[in-house]
């Protein structure tokens, strides 16, 4: 049976759809706040089509306002049915009981995190049982990829003009440790790259270490990673070279669950 045809209003709602989508996309991590001209122009539409459909948005939610500068933003609408996304996505399904046999052999934290473009996004932690964490940080905390093993997993398997648009913004220094330049995280990628796991060596939080390995999708890129996370004193670098072995086989189980299969 074919399919009918679209009706002059079913063209119209479709069209008014797309404008909400052209708006809602050029708000970045780069551009969390802009004025009515900035949005306008980002999105390809007249200033007062962009107002009306800002005003609409903020009206669900799904934009939000400064009452002293005028700026939008995105609203926290769009967070909560973000984090009930994820909640459904399949990695979080399927990585669960992996990351609870990662954390009970290496009797250390473990994260799950996701890349957005620029940072990560930690989605699920698991922790020993002697260990019990009083936070939930399920799609609440992001970190700069450049200075996080999660994140370095990930990167090291980006294209260069991924890793060029990651630090373009700069790479804040966290601690001591924080890769200075663009050049010695380029040298840390290709380590990664050849040894199959990350390692953050109290680079983002003081006296933190951390080794990660990517995961994979059913297409093979890479857009995750899942890490072991402990003070440095427990996950000495020796002991790293222990957890790297149950950080990638993890890391492989899950991608395979994805539907990653490896090629000869």
């Amino acid at each position: 049976m074919s399919e009918a045809p679209k009706s002059p209003d079913d063209k119209s709602r479709i069209q008014s759809f797309g404008k909400m989508m052209d708006i809602l996309a050029s708000f970045t991590t780069v551009h969390r706040a802009q004025s009515l001209a900035q949005v306008a122009q980002a999105a390809g539409l007249p200033r007062a089509t962009a107002h009306r459909i800002l005003s609409a948005l903020r009206e669900i939610g799904f934009i939000q306002q400064d009452a002293r500068s005028g700026l939008y933003g995105l609203g926290i609408r769009l967070f909560e049915l973000g984090n009930l996304a994820l909640a459904n996505m399949d990695l979080m399904r399927e990585a669960k009981p992996f990351m609870d046999r990662l954390s009970r052999l290496a009797g250390e934290t473990v994260h799950l995190g996701v890349f957005d473009g620029y940072n990560v996004i930690v989605v699920e932690r698991e922790d020993p049982q002697d260990r019990l964490s009083s936070r939930d940080l399920s799609g609440t905390e992001s970190a700069p990829a450049y200075c996080t093993s999660v994140g370095k997993a990930v990167l090291a398997f980006q294209g260069p003009e991924v890793v060029a648009r990651v630090t373009a913004g700069g790479m804040r220094h966290f601690t001591a440790n924080t890769l200075a330049s663009v050049e010695a995280l380029n040298a840390d990628l290709a380590a990664t790259r050849e040894r199959g796991y990350a390692i953050d060596d109290s680079e983002h939080q003081v006296w933190v270490r951390c080794v990660a390995a990517p995961i994979r999708n059913a297409g093979g890129q890479v857009f995750a990673a899942v890490s072991v996370t402990g003070s440095a004193d427990r996950v000495t670098p020796e002991r790293v070279q222990q957890l790297s072995g149950l950080v990638m086989q993890t890391a492989d189980s899950i991608s395979r669950q994805l539907g990653f299969v490896e090629r000869a």
